[in-house]
């Protein structure tokens, strides 16, 4: 069976997808596997032998995409984005005689989006169902430094933590012999490269690696420091311990990072949080006092938990 998997966007939401896809091709090797995603993450579905994937624009009129995603031949789609777009294409194919299998978005709020997946391709008929394994273990130090990687931007300001309290933790873990990469974006570079000029061991990587070179520099961590973001993900996907920092959103919506310890996030819990599902919405309160209450201590108090 040619199984097109639809997921577009956004770059977390894609990265959930790739355990869940991982385990599903293994039980499935007779299953030709096309993924349709964003074409930056492409490294991170390689090495999976009956997986194809198909580096595919988000912004595309419908009648584009589907084209574009016709000429694979698939047998049957996996939906995992329904959003707009996506539903006008699933329509295109039905329309033409291929099943289509969705994603249900509105069961209950506590549902992991993994599973969310993982029901999509049980639906499809697919073998071997995935189950969470376990928390992420550290690495043993064996006399090495321990390597932290800090990741301190998100896409939306109530997923962010204040950059004073994130520059008081990096100071910190400097000063407690650690070395520590950042993370983000070349338009975040700034930023991150004035933190390196001033702490020892801190290294900016803000802009100047691929993304295939990025995930060999997570990959290569004891710990990951991150919002409610992306490179949460990413550091889930290749079995690294998050510490991740939480405000506007929270990680009982189901965006929580793959075999992430629950306590291994730091929140705080008020009767207004989650104020949104993305984090994209104004603070009722005018200062995210979710995220200003956490401070540096509490946040270094739960990287050592993990590592020591």
């Amino acid at each position: 069976m040619r199984l097109l998997v639809v997921r577009l966007s956004a770059l977390g939401d894609v990265a959930i997808l790739e355990p869940v896809l991982r385990q599903r091709a293994a039980a499935n090797p007779d299953v030709l596997f096309m993924v349709a995603g964003p074409p930056r993450l492409e490294p991170l579905f390689r090495g999976m032998g009956n997986v194809l994937y198909v580096p595919t624009e988000r912004k595309q009129k419908i009648i584009d995409l589907y084209h574009s995603l016709r000429e694979l031949k698939p047998d049957m789609v996996a939906d995992m984005h329904h959003v707009l777009r996506v539903i006008g294409v699933d329509w295109l194919f039905r329309l033409h005689g291929v099943k289509v299998k969705s994603i249900r978005k509105h069961t209950r709020r506590d549902v992991p989006s993994w599973q969310r997946y993982d029901r999509v391709f049980a639906r499809c008929g697919l073998k071997g169902e995935v189950a969470d394994e376990g928390y992420w273990q550290v690495k043993p130090a064996e006399g090495r430094q321990r390597v932290i990687g800090v990741a301190p931007f998100a896409q939306h300001q109530g997923k962010i933590w204040p950059l004073e309290r994130m520059e008081s933790l990096i100071e910190t873990l400097s000063r407690k012999g650690y070395k520590v990469w950042l993370f983000g974006s070349g338009a975040e570079a700034a930023v991150m490269e004035r933190w390196e000029d001033k702490y020892k061991d801190v290294e900016s990587l803000a802009g100047k690696y691929t993304f295939e070179e990025e995930l060999q520099r997570i990959a290569a961590l004891d710990v990951m420091v991150s919002m409610d973001s992306a490179n949460m993900h990413f550091a889930s996907c290749l079995g690294i311990p998050v510490v991740s920092i939480w405000g506007a959103t929270h990680p009982c919506r189901g965006f929580y990072g793959w075999r992430q310890n629950p306590d291994w996030a730091v929140q705080r819990e008020m009767d207004c949080r989650p104020c949104s599902k993305y984090g994209n919405k104004p603070c009722k309160m005018g200062d995210y006092p979710c995220l200003t209450s956490i401070s540096p201590t509490d946040v270094m108090e739960r990287i050592e938990s993990v590592v020591l």
